[in-house]
């Protein structure tokens, strides 16, 4: 998201100075029995939109103006209902919204995974919306960014911001044990066994699932991801470079958990010319699980190849507070890392007991 906690905290950090970034062209819903249709970037998309009904429109434009000037803490812009404490469902119901509204509402823009959001307190989706809304102001044609080269940017250039500030990097080493010291707390790690072991000293221990015995972690679920290679645009898309797809839960019948779909190309620089990648990816929830990305793979017609990738979610057993070992929960299915950057956000209160500072300008130049 282009006004979204990620973005944020790589200017904060001072990433950006190692990377470039490109809007992705459009973001796009999945109607079962329509195709897929582009989220309305203008007044002017909004009214030919055929996400919603004619009459659904005008009530959606009254939506979007209450969220707008709701504030939360001055009762006279409520209209009679606490956001805080009133379900996004008692929302939907008051403004008049129907289902199909209110699933491109919900997941489309507040980018919510399932419908559990339905019944949660209001106040969580309409800030969603509204992120959305800021982060397509900002660039006007898109919500979305994209680094350049890809996704394997973030790191590198975390890595080398943290060279020069005096980091050590010890690449191609695996762990096989997390020391800990009597006190209970982190003391280091050991790579290798007998003769070969090497031990590295730390006060502390950031790192993701993999790295941890299983007894620090709870299971909580498998992710799919298929990896499509093709040589032609993908249909439907205004502009075939790039592209976010959201299938809603609701329109893949059977399904609790939305599918994403990322189609990238050349001018992100991730594919030669003439060839996209299609990154199809959801939550698992039976044992096929290749059948329940298939909805989201079709949109891409004819295929040169493609991967499965299945993976298993954990989560730590504690916060990391008492131990100073800190592990992050495995990714999620979602295209968008906006779960991912809340939780490195919470991560690095409970380490540093102060909040990230997030107030640095976020504008950032483009490849356009």
């Amino acid at each position: 998201m282009a006004n979204g906690n990620l973005v944020k905290m790589l200017v904060a950090t001072d990433v950006t100075r190692y990377l470039d970034f490109k809007l992705v062209d459009g973001t796009y819903v999945y109607k079962k029995d329509g195709g897929i249709h582009k989220v309305p970037a203008t007044e002017a998309e909004a009214i030919k939109t055929g996400l919603v009904s004619f009459l659904q429109k005008n009530w959606l434009r009254s939506f979007l103006k209450y969220i707008a000037k709701y504030d939360q803490s001055n009762p006279a812009t409520w209209d009679g209902l606490d956001l805080s404490k009133a379900t996004m469902k008692q929302l939907y119901d008051k403004m008049w919204l129907d289902a199909d509204t209110a699933t491109f509402v919900g997941h489309a823009m507040a980018l919510h995974p399932d419908d559990s959001y339905l019944n949660r307190p209001a106040l969580e989706s309409v800030d969603a919306i509204r992120l959305y809304a800021e982060s397509l102001d900002r660039y006007g044609k898109s919500p979305f960014l994209y680094p350049v080269y890809g996704l394997g940017g973030l790191p590198e250039g975390f890595s080398r911001l943290c060279a020069i500030h005096g980091g050590t990097f010890i690449l191609n080493k695996s762990v096989e044990e997390i020391l800990i010291g009597e006190n209970g707390c982190a003391a280091g790690v050991r790579s290798g066994d007998g003769d070969n072991a090497e031990i590295a000293l730390a006060p502390l221990i950031i790192g993701e699932p993999s790295y941890f015995p299983s007894t620090m972690l709870r299971k909580t679920g498998r992710t799919i991801r298929t990896i499509c290679i093709v040589n032609h645009p993908i249909k439907g898309l205004e502009v075939p470079d790039s592209a976010q797809i959201i299938l809603p839960s609701s329109q893949i019948p059977g399904r609790k958990n939305d599918v994403y779909v990322s189609v990238l190309g050349n001018a992100h620089q991730v594919t030669a010319k003439g060839k996209y990648v299609g990154i199809v990816s959801t939550t698992v929830e039976t044992n096929t699980p290749a059948n329940e990305v298939a909805a989201g793979v079709a949109l891409l017609g004819e295929l040169i190849t493609k991967f499965d990738n299945i993976s298993e979610m954990y989560e730590p057993v504690e916060d990391g507070s008492g131990s100073r070992i800190f592990i992050s929960s495995s990714y999620d299915a979602s295209s968008h890392f906006e779960a991912t950057a809340r939780e490195v956000l919470a991560m690095y209160r409970r380490i540093m007991n102060e909040e990230l500072d997030l107030s640095k300008s976020v504008e950032l130049p483009t490849n356009e």
